[in-house]
């Protein structure tokens, strides 16, 4: 009796593979036909400067970004148990990107060398950070094929992080983005396809920035979770049982992140003097992130807990040094000074009976206070600060100072009263946060606990900031945040403290 269910030597091929099926197939397996096309046309670009070419490339680009945020889709509901198809997607990604991100940083050399006649100093930065970028997209696909590997080989089964699918996710759009950059050809042919392409070609640097630096922040915080998930087994194969060596490298990783925090701080001053303060905010978030990522990181590769014939550990020490210089110049002085450049610079005319330098040497001063004292509490409360945090009070200060640039761009008649709520919460932020009796929970571990109240956060914040009330919804948010004490009192010291979900006795 034949089998109906199985195909046989005479089952025609449409019936054994559907349409959808190869339609999956396709995906997966001509992007990197697509992405080579795209560098033959970059290659002729770059020789005789022809735009119907740069415009053939584009396209090439963009379809192969379309078939990357589909072929998963398609796979995972046609064929949901190819085993071959998780191999030959990550093979596929890794040939993408190592022929993708190295054009992309030959064409952003070209367009400052050829392209451009005189190009600035704020491009000529945007040209190196490119460089480094594809640096960092190679290098992290060849770290993250190293720690995969040997999870597989110690019994563990690799997943995928939200960063890593973030990370994914976000790679062909900014590569497609970079590319139709680096690579324009003005005064091109007057078709559609390319009057739609142009636009990418002539995208404004702040806004490339922007992009370039998230881009960036997500690659690394790829890396961070790889860390965070393998790096304890595998630095204990390394280090042959020298706990202290392990931990001098383990604490290299965290340090970074304290680094990158700092760095946020800095970036969002210097998008703050080109006038985006949205961008500020942004990068401030972006802080935010890396201080929650390296204590959690420090947490999780067990650089917290003492060795046990060590001594007891001092509680000021390198890392906790490094950690609060990076929470001072992000937290406590990059949005005094920020204030300083929005009003002072920007609202003179409106304010100058008061006296904004003072108001943010004030904010500076007592958010710095608050990391002593943290740093210094005989008794702190697991899961809860004593006072209101300083990443919450920098995003507090500057959500209002992001409505108040909105409304000058408009020339609204608000502009006045936003620049003095924006004052006033600035010294009633520095006044709350040193009001100890007050606890607040940590909203990081928080969301640990919760991944779906992250997920949403994230959401929330993803589609506001295409909308022109982003600085409303910010302190909608922060104004809850500063309230959760009223509501957060009841929860017990040990469950606050905890950042996984607890499961559930069976």
């Amino acid at each position: 009796m034949i089998n109906l269910h199985k195909p046989t030597g005479n089952t025609p091929m449409n019936d054994r593979f559907p349409l959808p099926a190869r339609l999956a197939a396709v995906f997966v397996y001509s992007r990197p036909a697509l992405v080579f096309g795209g560098m033959l046309c970059a290659l002729a670009v770059m020789w005789n400067r022809d735009p119907v070419v740069y415009t053939v490339g584009v396209s090439l680009l963009i379809i192969s970004m379309i078939f990357d945020l589909v072929d998963g889709w398609f796979a995972a509901r046609f064929r949901p148990n190819a085993p071959l198809a998780p191999l030959a997607d990550r093979l596929m990604d890794k040939l993408v990107y190592s022929i993708i991100f190295p054009v992309i940083a030959v064409g952003m050399m070209w367009r400052l060398l050829v392209s451009e006649t005189d190009p600035s100093h704020g491009e000529l930065l945007n040209g190196i950070f490119v460089l480094l970028l594809c640096v960092t997209v190679l290098v992290r696909d060849s770290f993250a094929a190293f720690m995969r590997g040997f999870a597989i080989r110690q019994g563990v089964e690799p997943e995928n992080s939200e960063y890593n699918r973030m990370r994914t996710i976000v790679a062909a759009p900014v590569s497609a983005l970079l590319y139709a950059y680096a690579f324009y050809i003005p005064e091109g042919p007057e078709s559609w396809i390319y009057f739609r392409i142009s636009y990418l070609g002539n995208v404004s640097l702040r806004i490339l920035l922007f992009v370039e630096i998230l881009f960036f922040i997500i690659n690394l915080g790829s890396i961070a979770g790889y860390c965070r998930k393998y790096g304890t087994a595998c630095l204990d194969e390394l280090c042959f049982g020298d706990q202290a060596l392990r931990r001098r490298i383990l604490a290299v990783f965290p340090n970074a992140l304290t680094v990158m925090n700092a760095l946020m701080g800095l970036l969002a001053v210097f998008f703050a003097y080109q006038g985006g303060i949205r961008e500020s905010y942004l990068m401030m978030i972006g802080a935010a992130t890396f201080d929650k990522l390296d204590g959690a990181l420090a947490r999780r590769l067990g650089l917290t807990d003492p060795l046990p014939d060590a001594l007891p550990k001092k509680k000021i020490n390198l890392g906790s040094i490094m950690d609060d210089l990076a929470d001072a110049i992000s937290f406590c002085i990059v949005p005094a000074w920020i204030f300083y450049i929005v009003l002072g610079r920007y609202g003179a005319e409106h304010f100058d009976s008061l006296p904004i330098g003072w108001i943010a040497v004030f904010y500076a001063f007592m958010g710095m206070c608050r990391l002593v004292y943290f740093t210094l509490d005989k008794t702190p409360i697991p899961g809860f600060f004593k006072g209101l945090p300083t990443p919450a009070a920098a995003m507090l200060v500057l959500s209002p100072l992001v409505i108040f640039d909105h409304a000058l761009a408009l020339s609204s008649q608000r502009i006045a009263f936003w620049g003095f709520f924006a004052t006033g919460i600035m010294v009633f932020t520095g006044l709350i946060m040193n009001f100890y009796p007050v606890r607040y929970i940590h909203l990081g571990r928080t969301m640990s606990r919760h991944p779906w109240f992250g997920r949403a956060n994230l959401l929330l914040l993803t589609v506001s900031i295409f909308t022109p009330v982003f600085g409303q919804i910010c302190l909608g948010y922060m104004v809850l945040y500063l309230l959760s004490p009223l509501f957060t009192w009841r929860i017990h010291p040990d469950d606050a403290a905890r950042e996984n979900r607890c499961k559930q006795p069976v």
